[in-house]
């Protein structure tokens, strides 16, 4: 019989359906998963080895959970993915305000009508979407919000006195009985408000108002922490820490390729974009090395965490600034320039928290920083090591591209430079066509013209050139043209 033709308590019975708790119910569908080869969390990356076997040990052994990491490390998405391992349809008691289960009821409201109508009592179906409930901790969070309160005005309408159980409103948890609960930030929840979960988390019994109901909520809760709130804003009280089964450390992605995936995967993107702008994958490679260099900064603070929202904005800010010379250029085509980085600096500076050292530097100064460190850390490996001196007997390959620079009066690419005016620019550096055939030969034709800017750059990060910006673009000297120019 198909579920939404169960309509009472009586159908139910005779359909043979077996009651699990919630806990047991993602226990046995990740045991199916697991059998089957299935994927458990789709959509996160990097975790594979790492968080997620974690996270399926706990479930195995029907913990509550608590995700410790930084900012910006999935651990929400985890909490929701959860999801996916409930069955797709529960029955509850018609009516009940805290789902009850039909074979196992525990409110009043649900006991009284099962003993009233027995097996015509009404079922209903809840569909797994709405089984997980979310909430932010904030200070302004009290128990009657988590956990219920006597409400008056139902004691009025209703004729009851206060000493009678069904005058209580339900709070958030006990409505959320055989779902999934998460608490975000749990070390900004008032210690008072932990205390208030001692409870329920261990013996499933809640109090409100001098009420001590004895109502077995069966729950999954899962809770997120930054461990920088330990010490910033509050912290995990340890009797309710005793009672979270697993503590799981998240983490983030540890190589560039991980980092570029979840950028493609979340960055938003709209088909104008995708059909008419072309990004090189060295581009790609560089914008994640950008958040790994902010991650080792010394302007920034490490224990704040830089999230992979850095990545997914800039990403969408670079596209955004090709999109706007494409506008202005009235061109139909074009591919992703490093100048189109100077784009990214707004999405950097407000994802980041500076130490005193930053705050000297400037918030754009030291996103400038890590664009110019990530160029030239990821040079190191695709050319040439750049020597600070010289050997007299050995000529460097960069010398014929400096000694260009030196003849050259100044070289300047501009911001609204179309695509034709851009190519010819740096095709008349004659010797960067040759130093990238030879030692970058098997790049893509499409990636050339960008590769050509990131050798520029790199050169300057290693002080064989200078730049400067300027309100219409950059301008590229030679270092010591522009120190007797200087003199």
């Amino acid at each position: 019989m198909n579920t939404k033709d169960i309509k009472t308590l009586g159908q139910l019975k005779a359909a043979g359906y077996q009651s699990k708790s919630i806990k047991e119910e993602l226990r046995s569908n990740l045991i199916s998963k697991i059998k089957n080869k299935e994927t458990t969390f789709t959509g996160v990356h990097g975790y594979e080895n790492s968080v997620i076997p974690e996270l399926e040990r706990a479930i195995l052994s029907k913990h509550n959970i608590n995700l410790l990491g930084l900012r910006g490390q999935a651990k929400t998405r985890l909490a929701r993915l959860m999801v996916g391992l409930l069955n797709e349809y529960i029955p509850f008691v018609e009516g009940s305000e805290i789902n009850d289960d039909p074979l196992s009821p525990i409110s009043r409201f649900a006991k009284t009508t099962i003993a009233e109508k027995g097996d015509d009592t009404p079922i209903a179906w809840l569909h797994r979407d709405d089984r997980f409930f979310e909430k932010l901790a904030t200070p302004d969070v009290t128990v009657a919000d988590l956990i219920g309160d006597v409400d008056p005005i139902k004691a009025a309408n209703l004729k009851l006195s206060y000493a009678d159980d069904r005058v209580i409103h339900f709070g958030m948890i006990p409505r959320a009985n055989r779902c999934i609960f998460v608490i975000n930030e749990l070390p900004d929840l008032q210690a008072r408000i932990q205390v208030a979960l001692f409870n329920i988390l261990q013996e499933g019994d809640i109090q409100i108002r001098g009420f001590k109901l004895r109502m077995s909520l069966d729950m999954q809760f899962v809770f997120t922490a930054n461990p920088e709130d330990y010490t910033n804003r509050g912290s995990i009280v340890t009797p309710l820490k005793d009672r979270i089964g697993s503590q799981i450390l998240t983490h983030y992605p540890e190589d560039v390729a991980t980092a570029k995936v979840i950028t493609q995967q979340e960055a938003k993107m709209n088909a104008e974009q995708e059909d008419s702008i072309y990004v090189p994958e060295i581009a790609k490679d560089l914008l994640e090395q950008i958040s790994f260099q902010a991650r080792d900064s010394e302007y920034i603070d490490a224990k704040s965490g830089v999230s992979a929202r850095l990545s997914i904005t800039a990403y969408e800010n670079l596209l955004s600034a090709a999109e706007r010379r494409l506008l202005l250029s009235g061109d139909t085509k074009t591919t992703i320039r490093l100048g189109d980085f100077m784009g990214v600096i707004p999405s950097i500076t407000g994802k980041v928290e500076l130490v005193y050292e930053g705050e000297q530097e400037g918030a754009d100064g030291v996103a400038m920083n890590l664009i110019e460190e990530s160029v030239k850390t990821m040079f190191t490996g695709r050319f040439p090591q750049i020597k600070k001196l010289e050997r007299e007997d050995i000529e460097s390959p960069y010398q014929p591209l400096i000694d260009w620079f030196f003849e050259e009066n100044g070289f300047e690419l501009l911001d609204d430079h179309t695509d034709t005016e851009y190519k010819q620019r740096l095709d008349a550096i004659t010797p960067l066509e040759s130093l990238i055939k030879k030692h970058q030969p098997d790049i893509k034709p499409e990636d050339v013209y960008f590769l050509k800017e990131f050798v520029l750059w790199a050169l300057v990060s290693h002080d064989k050139l200078s730049k400067f910006r300027f309100t219409q673009g950059i301008r590229f000297k030679d270092i010591y043209g522009s120190y007797i120019s200087g003199l």
